[in-house]
């Protein structure tokens, strides 16, 4: 049987944990090449070893536009183009009002906003026309989540990025879509909630319980094949509910 993604050529930024992880596993099962970036390479080889021989790790920082050329330099010469694009790579972090720094604030939107941008804008001379861009957004941008301001704002700009690079590329019939998930057992979520904070989490989503990196990425999967080829300019929200009721 083949693939939804069978022939296809995808990178996912953040792809060596976590969601970006689970869905360049999911886009090689489908018959994907698929290039993921990180910025640690111990955590790169391993992702590599887990997807299988259809992945390629270029380290890469997503809010360095020179780590970025890079990835694009080496996916045109490799392949010749990118079919997907899951821009993926974020970072949160807990920033009171009244305590924010500026350094806080820079990293935010370093890589969840100015890494975003740049990694589409770089790669649009390799998406052919019909390509799928996939941006990660998350329910804190239609959230007003305590603590979170800055990165919830990060997260309104990514919303606000699919429905104008929808229209900027309608031309192209380049699809552009933003998949939002709510509280995902990540790496990253064990770093920043301990257990009370988890279970504080589940009370505040409709299905009561944490979502996983796998759900996340069928979604993706989704937006990212054909399945999705009337779907453009969306948000897909996959939060078990938590910012729909």
């Amino acid at each position: 049987m083949t693939g939804k993604l069978e022939g296809k050529i995808a990178v996912v930024t953040g792809g060596s944990a976590g969601i970006g992880l689970a869905a360049a596993q999911l886009f090689a099962k489908e018959g994907a090449d698929v290039f993921i970036t990180g910025r640690r390479q111990v955590e790169l080889d391993a992702a590599v070893k887990l997807i299988g021989p259809k992945a390629v790790a270029v380290r890469a920082d997503a809010g360095n536009l020179a780590d970025l050329a890079h990835l694009f330099d080496t996916v045109k010469a490799a392949k010749g183009r990118v079919d997907v694009l899951y821009a993926n790579a974020g970072v949160y972090e807990a920033t009171p009002f009244g305590t924010i720094s500026e350094d806080a604030y820079g990293t935010m939107f370093d890589i969840n906003v100015k890494g975003v941008l740049f990694t589409v804008q770089q790669a649009l001379p390799l998406i052919p026309d019909g390509g799928s861009i996939i941006l990660t957004g998350s329910v804190s941008g239609s959230m007003g989540m305590e603590a979170f301001s800055v990165y919830n704002a990060s997260k309104a700009a990514i919303r606000s990025f699919a429905r104008s690079w929808t229209a900027d590329l309608k031309a192209r019939h380049i699809r552009v879509n933003v998949v939002s998930p709510g509280p995902v057992q990540t790496p990253g979520l064990d770093v920043f909630a301990n257990d009370d904070v988890k279970q504080y989490l589940k009370t505040l989503v409709p299905l009561g319980r944490i979502g996983t990196s796998e759900e996340i990425a069928k979604a993706v999967l989704f937006l990212a094949s054909d399945d999705s080829s009337y779907v453009a300019g969306a948000e897909l929200f996959v939060d078990g509910g938590m910012a729909q009721v």
